[in-house]
């Protein structure tokens, strides 16, 4: 990678607030680097990343690829390298400019069942921005169905987020055994979140993976989230900025 991109996937199972803490991520990379080239990637289905970074979005990485498909299939057959070129530039024209971060959404299949075809499109795309910007953040989809079929499998950096169930942390601790096998990180972590109560901290335990940051249940984010406002709205001391902050810290981002 040119650049040294930093690459940083945000895993976890659904519900336990990955969005919020990709969120945080963002906003903490572009008030520490006003002059680096910041994306964030929506790839989870579920769509909440525009939403918590405030960003509208119009087209979507399934949008191109589908219209890419299409085109293929209604003209004459061209080469690799200019659906390639073609992808590339569709690509920058759909990204969603902020004044600080760009974004890009994987979108929702219209139909329902496998991800396949654009989960497979991701891993590509990844591989092709990997040049163009200095720090990239990807929300990735619940559970571990992008490990597994090696759409994250170039990042630097391996964030999984639990909550403090029992059920959390096996989904994080299969996720890290799989992503051993399946991906190149550099450094791992876990977050534990919404933890409602600190006596329950000694019971939390993560197998083999260090615990970069426990965040407590924040009200500052839950009445943010209800109106409707973005991260970046959020008091710098909130328990989610803070833990974002702790733990970006701890893999050296910071």
């Amino acid at each position: 990678m040119e650049r040294n991109t930093k690459i940083i996937a945000v895993a976890g199972k659904g519900g336990v607030g990955k969005t919020s803490i990709s969120a945080a991520f963002v906003r903490l990379l572009v008030e520490a680097y006003p002059g680096k080239r910041i994306l964030a990637i929506d790839a989870d289905p579920a769509v909440g990343l525009s939403t918590a970074l405030g960003v509208e979005v119009r087209e979507t990485l399934d949008d191109i690829r589908k219209s890419i498909v299409a085109s293929v299939e209604d003209g004459a057959p061209r080469e690799a390298i200019e659906l390639l070129s073609e992808a590339r530039y569709r690509i920058f024209d759909t990204m969603v400019e902020q004044q600080e971060f760009s974004f890009l959404a994987i979108g929702r299949p219209e139909s329902a069942g496998c991800y396949c075809k654009v989960n497979a499109y991701l891993k590509e795309v990844i591989n092709l921005l990997s040049h163009d910007f200095d720090y990239v953040v990807i929300d990735g989809e619940a559970g571990i169905e992008q490990i597994n079929r090696r759409v994250m499998e170039k990042v630097t950096h391996l964030v999984l987020i639990t909550d403090p169930s029992r059920k959390g942390t096996q989904v994080i601790d299969t996720i890290k055994k799989v992503a051993d096998e399946l991906v190149m990180y550099d450094r791992c972590g876990a977050i534990v979140n919404r933890v409602a109560d600190p006596s329950m901290i000694p019971y939390i335990h993560v197998e083999g993976t260090e615990i970069l940051s426990i965040i407590p249940s924040d009200s500052d984010h839950a009445a943010n989230d209800i109106q409707g406002r973005s991260v970046f709205d959020l008091p710098e001391n909130s328990p989610v900025m803070q833990g974002a902050r702790e733990a970006l810290k701890k893999l050296e981002i910071l």
